[in-house]
């Protein structure tokens, strides 16, 4: 079993000692987001985990305590993109993050901090360009922290309509997809990063690009030694490549402030 930690929620950056409470008594109860009634208790034994993945903005809360984790193969999924405070309204700065990546990279080995980009969304302030330029600044910066760099296009759902018409959000068209996906190809080979998407169904092959898997069934395997054979994930969308994985997060409990977030 792979444990999502958490596409629903920001466990390391606000719940991190919830986590090591849960991993300390072996369970934790999941609420199922659609029939609320329905507790799952799922395992968190050592010995009943293949791998856990963590998705996160801000790893800093957990950093003091890894080594709660030690009996598991784990790795982050750490997003570090374009947004200042008014799109983030409570992360810290991106030198800070930038930072706490680096000192993640040390301590646990660049193939298991993998550097998300996304989503991708544009408005007057955030263009192409400003993409481009933060993109290959933070590329260099973390050249050497990090194997590998994901990215995504913004999705529009009708949760973030309001943020939407506030701050003037747009998506890409294909041309301006085809300028960043080829400048952010070249950006991630001059700093020895391989390149992914996240859930795209848009074929960038012709720039190195390939489709990700942020739940990766073959990183777990090499972490753990022997071979996982889970399964694609059917609850994700048809795009997505993630390999079956068990959510312990729950919906409504972020305290990141992104206006952009359709958790």
């Amino acid at each position: 079993m792979i444990i999502s930690a958490s596409r629903r929620t920001d466990i390391p950056a606000c719940h991190a000692e919830w986590l090591f409470e849960r991993i300390e008594a072996g369970f934790v109860p999941v609420q199922n987001p659609f029939n609320p009634r329905h507790i799952r208790e799922v395992d968190l034994s050592p010995s009943a985990v293949d791998g856990i993945v963590f998705w996160t903005k801000n790893p800093g809360p957990m950093m003091g305590n890894l080594d709660a984790l030690d009996d598991y193969a784990y790795y982050f999924q750490f997003t570090l993109n374009a947004y200042l405070q008014d799109m983030e309204v409570n992360l810290p700065p991106k030198p800070r993050l930038r930072e706490t990546f680096m000192r993640l990279s040390d301590k646990i080995g660049p193939e298991r901090v993998i550097w998300r980009y996304d989503p991708v969304l544009l408005t007057d302030t955030y263009t192409v360009s400003y993409h481009i330029d933060h993109f290959g600044e933070t590329a260099e910066r973390l050249r050497g922290y990090t194997k590998r760099v994901v990215f995504s296009f913004i999705d529009f759902y009708k949760r973030i309509d309001r943020a939407v018409q506030r701050f003037g959000i747009r998506g890409a068209d294909d041309g301006e997809k085809d300028v960043m996906a080829a400048e952010f190809a070249a950006i991630a080979r001059q700093n020895g990063l391989s390149i992914e998407t996240c859930a795209e169904d848009i074929d960038l092959s012709r720039h190195g690009i390939s489709h990700g898997h942020c739940v990766d069934e073959a990183l777990i395997s090499a972490l753990r030694g022997y071979s996982l054979n889970v399964g694609k994930d059917k609850n994700q969308r048809p795009q997505c490549g993630c390999a079956s994985s068990v959510d312990i997060g729950a919906y409504h409990s972020c305290q990141n402030g992104c206006v952009y977030c359709y958790a």
